[in-house]
């Protein structure tokens, strides 16, 4: 008689849809489910999820959760990330896009609920988006707060005044760092000990611009006010200084062209992190 196999969930469920309802649906029956699989979690999953009315609200808890200390207390700091997703109407869609691009990128996330109780790099790039909304309501003091929290708990250094996308997926985060005048836009991926940086003491506008679909792998820097072109892969600890064209491949240091991709490619979501085609090395 031969053994039944056994069968294991995939290791990747992959699911398009960005709009909030459907999202917070799914998250919420992964929920209820989880409580039964693991009940000494229940009690938390319940009030971080299931006793909530909204993502913001279900997302202001968590984060309050594991951000608040004894400078600014969890119900302070939860009251806070509600109005800062409350008066922003992108909030929603952007924390919405980030767990999809987690949820399609990664190939560890089974689902949604994962990323959102567990994953540094969402809880980091949630908590910036209500320290950036405090820095442009002229809260830089509150907003500086929340940046050292996020860096004390989650090791991750994002300064409010940078300006990032959404379905911006930062993996691990651990040891990330993006300056205050950098830009990075929508569907780009940022692997771990990744550093948007300054290239020396200058002021004003010293920080790297990210286009949309950029990878940038481990331990890459990119120091100065330098443009990273559309669908361009930084390789693993790279140090670029200069810009970088669209859709190639850049490695070594200081960094250099070592492949071009094809137009269509897209490194930030396939996370393909090899040299590509080409004269690449």
């Amino acid at each position: 008689m031969t053994a039944r196999a056994i069968l294991q969930p995939p290791l990747r469920a992959i699911s398009h849809s960005t709009e909030e309802p459907e999202v917070w649906a799914e998250l919420r029956a992964e929920a209820a489910a989880a409580m039964i699989e693991e009940p000494l979690y229940a009690g938390l999953i319940q009030a971080t999820i299931l006793d909530q009315r909204s993502l913001a609200q279900a997302l202001a808890y968590r984060l309050a959760h594991r951000l608040g200390d004894g400078d600014l207390a969890r119900l302070s700091m939860r009251d806070l990330c509600l109005s800062a997703f409350e008066a922003d109407s992108r909030a929603g869609a952007h924390a919405v896009r980030d767990l999809v691009a987690i949820r399609e990128r990664d190939p560890t996330c089974r689902r949604y609920l994962d990323p959102f109780l567990f994953y540094k790099g969402f809880a980091a790039l949630e908590a910036y988006r209500v320290g950036h909304w405090l820095w442009h309501q002229g809260r830089a003091t509150l907003a500086l707060h929340v940046q050292s929290r996020i860096s004390e708990v989650f090791g991750c250094d994002i300064h409010p005044a940078a300006r990032i996308g959404s379905g911006v997926f930062i993996d691990h985060a651990t040891g990330v760092v993006i300056g205050e005048t950098t830009v990075v836009a929508d569907d780009v991926s940022i692997l771990q000990s990744v550093t948007l940086g300054g290239n020396g003491k200058e002021s004003g506008d010293r920080h790297p611009k990210i286009e949309r679909g950029v990878l940038l792998s481990v331990g890459a820097k990119v120091l100065g006010n330098v443009r990273i072109g559309e669908g361009a892969k930084i390789a693993a600890a790279a140090v670029v200084l200069s810009d970088v064209p669209a859709h190639t491949t850049v490695a070594g240091v200081p960094a250099r062209v070592v492949s071009r991709l094809r137009a269509e490619e897209a490194p930030a979501l396939s996370m393909d992190q090899s040299f590509g085609f080409g004269d690449g090395i």
